[in-house]
């Protein structure tokens, strides 16, 4: 967080709260003209928020309610006159300045805070040098309660964290203007519609993803069967275009279908043993075909397109911003890039990718409507009833997609936002259901229906899946990981389309002989879950008995081994890739195979004490009950869900009977699959890509060092803050050139800045440094760029204070832009109660004061990289590490010495511009890397 390098300034710059050089290009440089082509700091600072949104600026008072008119008729049609709502107060301007003037006794405190009211929503309503346009700008008792607040605010830069507080705050001012300017019958209308735009966008974004998730069906079915043959028109009933089971609709067999033509058949050949090496042959070279156009699709259109998306959304719904992560191209390139990928025979699902898919539905819809788009708050509430909509299509589970959105993926989930996303993921589940695109009446392909319940003794086998499901679970992630940093470090076979190309040939090499692992996920799921008397081909052997089943579990065993080992290769490949199918079907082999095992021992000893409740003339165990037991036991083990587990379960099979047994071995799965791994596979990932992702439902308190927060937090001899006074234009933008940090703290000092020196803000003695605010780089650039419209000379005087004696003509005032203010905790305050307001309010940053005066600073970022770096370092509360001014008390392998050159470290960690595609490099790989080579120096 400090940096100790020579070639700073004496008072140092690290300032946590950094900055990368913005770009607006992707991973590989290749953005579409569709996305911003400018650069983001370009795109934020031609965003003019004074010319559109609130008539008046955010402030935290309230105003005076507009005078009802005394006619009836413009009362009942229209609210007030322009006139009305633009004046604060009946009062003249001049009668206001006259209440200042006038002594605090001398008129009654309610007068007062009316005309406070009115001046500060009066200035703020000015432009930036507002202090013009006042009459009595010599006046320092009322002036600098004008401008007093949060300040102006232009937007949010790529990869920075959102302010909640102040966009609820915002999004609060906005109803209170709508409410109180907006009166009689086309006032209601107004309210109407204003409060029907989130909706409008919910249902928008449900039918889409409907939609969408009916294509991908149908589209990845008939691309997976186009491996083993297509359809002719033999019968003069086939189409190319069917896939193998509309091609042979009504047809009990698939031998009996005369418009089905395998490879080997079409190519002419007659022998069995050519037909299955031509067979073997084609399946190859259309999964490899498949799986790379997928991977070439993301990698020219949209790398954000790669993986699930679930940690990403993770962390954009916990408060921070990735641009283009769920813009237009990014959909497009998800929904075809999900057709190939999971035609190619890959271990993957595209479950989790279509939640990626429906909050990229839902983002598209949400710029027609400026004013949920202008509000990241509120964004992130659509966006979190959007999600629950993946899962609804997903699974054809709308209740189970409500649950998934609260239990995995939401930071901030009020009841309205339950509301929401229960309408959302009806609307997906309805419009799916009116596709229909299975023609089966079903959502999903494996949706099945039980006619029998299970027995007492039948708990023990399922208590065992649960340990199975947590082993796999913890292993699964563990094996993963270390696939990911081998992949990340490794120095050959370089670049994402080459290794998607290997994958895929290993996994159709591997999938073609072995007929569980040749089905497709989707198909195999189905067929696992399914009772024998519910299916009308038993095309996997599962429904064989005696001694004929122990072959067929030793393949189910050895198909889960395979599939554990190919889905760890898998999920992480720059393909757009989903882990809950495939954990199912593990879960679904190893569980089937459990169920056999149970049949059998039960046929061989049927006169135990433990099988007096079988009845003796219909089945006592039903394997796929074992089976859909043990998908959910994997799913639980690799996610850690628990409640919206069982409800996906329970909609897919619609047997209430067997919730209990679902819910004993989805407890134990998470139960030792968090001794063996405390993180989710999307936890593992927002860690691994270093998203500064701060979960507020952490409760695990062991794992945030108890320090005082003094130990932690950047001091400000390392600071470079900026002094109220003694700036100019051409100064600050000097200082903004030098110094990539997001954002500065605003500090009074007796010290006088001098101009001509390189320092901005420094003081000498650092114990007068008397907070008055904090201004983000951002706000900052753009109030200097306004300078140019109003041709202000470069050596205009700028201050952040109240300037009696300055000319408004011939000076900057920045105080509108700057945030007075900040969320402060007193300098001694413990480090867990940091981290606590960070995790519960959202905020972006905390300022650390002693009786006013500024000791320091922590952003976001500088608590992840605490509470990440303490799992793999132990802290030493007696450790005092005093290395040119950085401090004391910093952990070993810890914040401060990873982060030495503190501007050269953070820009090559977390906020570096993304490397070339054929580096294998996403968000946050510099950050490990940097880590690593920090502890390699010490």
């Amino acid at each position: 967080m400090s940096s100790s390098s020579a070639s700073q300034s004496p008072h140092g710059h690290a300032e946590a709260s950094s900055s990368r050089p913005p770009s607006g290009r992707t991973a590989n440089g290749k953005q579409p003209a569709i996305e911003d082509e400018a650069s983001d700091e370009e795109a934020l600072l031609a965003d003019d928020p004074l010319n559109g949104g609130l008539s008046e600026q955010i402030s935290f008072k309230r105003k005076h309610k507009p005078t009802s008119s005394t006619s009836f008729i413009p009362r009942f049609l229209t609210g007030p006159s322009a006139s009305q709502r633009n004046t604060p107060s009946p009062h003249s301007q001049q009668s206001r300045h006259q209440q200042l003037r006038t002594p605090r006794g001398a008129h009654n405190s309610n007068d007062d805070g009316n005309a406070s009211t009115e001046l500060i929503l009066d200035y703020l309503d000015t432009p930036a040098d507002a202090g013009a346009h006042l009459a009595d700008t010599k006046d320092a008792s009322g002036l600098d309660w004008y401008v007093e607040g949060p300040g102006r605010r232009v937007g949010y830069d790529d990869l920075t964290a959102i302010d909640w507080i102040f966009e609820y705050a915002k999004e609060r001012q906005r109803l209170r203007y709508l409410y109180s300017g907006a009166t009689g019958l086309l006032g209601t209308i107004k309210q109407l519609l204003d409060a029907s735009q989130v909706w409008i966008i919910l249902v928008a974004a449900g039918i889409l993803s409907g939609g969408i998730a009916a294509f991908i069906d149908v589209a990845s079915d008939w691309l997976a069967d186009l491996k083993t043959g297509y359809c002719s028109s033999v019968q003069d009933d086939g189409r190319f275009y069917l896939n193998k089971g509309f091609c042979c609709w009504g047809i009990d067999t698939g031998d009996q279908c005369a418009d089905w033509q395998e490879w080997g058949s079409a190519m002419g050949i007659g022998s069995k043993g050519g037909k299955w090496i031509v067979e073997y042959i084609f399946f190859i070279l259309f999964s490899v075909f498949f799986a790379a156009c997928a991977s070439l699709l993301v990698r020219e259109f949209s790398p954000y397109a790669k993986h699930s998306g679930i940690p990403e959304i993770k962390t954009v719904l916990g408060g921070f911003v990735i641009r283009h992560f769920l813009g237009g191209w990014t959909l497009v390139t998800k929904t075809l890039g999900l057709c190939l990928a999971v035609a190619s025979g890959l271990w993957l699902g595209k479950e989790g990718p279509l939640v990626h898919v429906a909050c990229c539905s839902a983002n598209l819809f949400m710029k027609l409507f400026g004013n949920v788009n202008g509000n990241e708050a509120r964004k992130r509430e659509v966006l979190s009833a959007a999600a629950a909509a993946g899962i609804s299509v997903a699974f054809g589970a709308p209740v189970g997609g409500v649950l998934f959105s609260l239990e995995q993926l939401s930071y901030y989930f009020p009841d309205k936002t339950m509301w929401s996303s229960f309408v959302c993921a009806m609307v997906a589940a309805v419009t799916l259901q009116a596709f229909n695109p299975f023609r089966t009446g079903k959502l999903v392909l494996y949706q099945v229906t039980y006619h029998s319940g299970w027995h007492d003794f039948e708990l023990v086998p399922f208590a065992f899946l649960g340990i199975l499901g947590g082993l796999y679970g913890g292993l699964f992630i563990k094996l993963n990981m270390s696939i990911a940093s081998w992949r990340e470090n490794r120095t050959y076979l370089k670049g994402p389309v080459k290794e998607v190309i290997i994958i895929s040939f290993v996994t159709a090499l591997v999938n073609f002989p072995i007929k569980f692992m040749r089905a497709q996920a989707s198909e195999l799921v189905y067929i696992l879950f399914a009772e024998c008397a519910d299916l009308t081909e038993d095309t996997l052997g599962l429904c064989k008995s005696g001694k004929a089943n122990t072959g067929v579990i030793t393949l189910l065993l050895f198909s889960a081994l395979f599939g554990i080992v190919l889905a760890s290769f898998t999920f992480g490949l720059q393909i757009p890739a989903g882990i809950i199918l495939p954990s199912m079907a593990i879960g679904g082999l190893y569980g089937r195979a459990v169920g056999l095992s149970v049949q059998v021992f039960q046929a061989a000893f049927p006169q135990l004490f433990i099988f007096s409740s079988c009845e003796p003339d219909t089945a006592c165990v039903t394997p796929g009950t074992y089976a859909i037991v043990g998908a959910a036991s994997a799913l639980a083990g690799t996610t850690r869900m628990t409640v919206s587990i069982v409800v996906i379960m329970f909609e897919l099979t619609g047997a209430l009977t067997y919730v209990l047994p679902i819910m004993i071995a989805v407890m134990i799965s998470k139960w030792i699959g968090d001794a063996i791994s405390p993180r989710g596979i999307y936890e593992s990932w927002i860690h691994f890509k270093g998203y500064p992702f701060l979960d507020n439902r952490d409760e695990n308190g062991s794992s945030i060092p108890d320090v005082p927060a003094a130990h932690v937090m950047t001091r400000i001899e390392d600071l470079t803050a900026i002094s109220a006074t003694g700036h100019t234009i051409q100064s600050l933008r000097e200082m903004l050139q030098a110094h990539r940090f997001r954002g500065f703290p605003v500090i009074s000092t007796s010290f006088e800045h001098d101009a001509d020196t390189d320092s901005i803000g420094a003081t000498d003695n650092v114990s007068d440094a008397l907070l008055l605010g904090y201004i983000s780089r951002t706000e900052l650039l753009y109030a200097l760029s306004l300078t140019t419209s109003k041709s202000l000379p470069s050596e205009t005087e700028c201050h952040f204070s109240h300037q009696p004696l300055s000319d408004p003509n011939s000076s900057l005032d920045l105080r509108p832009w700057m945030d007075q203010t900040p969320i402060t905790l007193n300098a001694r305050a413990s480090f867990q109660l940091t981290v606590s307001m960070f995790q519960k309010l959202g905020l972006r940053y905390v300022l650390f004061t002693e009786k006013g005066m500024l000791r320091g600073l922590l952003t976001k970022k500088d608590v992840w990289y605490v509470l990440n770096g303490m799992e793999d370092e132990t802290w030493d509360d007696s450790e005092e590490h005093v290395d040119s001014g950085v401090g004391q008390g910093v952990r070993r392998g810890g914040l401060r010495e990873d982060r030495e050159d503190a501007e050269g470290g953070e820009e090559s960690g977390l906020l570096a511009t993304p490397m070339e595609e054929d580096e294998d490099s996403f968000i946050g790989a510099g950050l490990e890397s940097h880590r690593d080579r920090g502890t390699r120096e010490r």
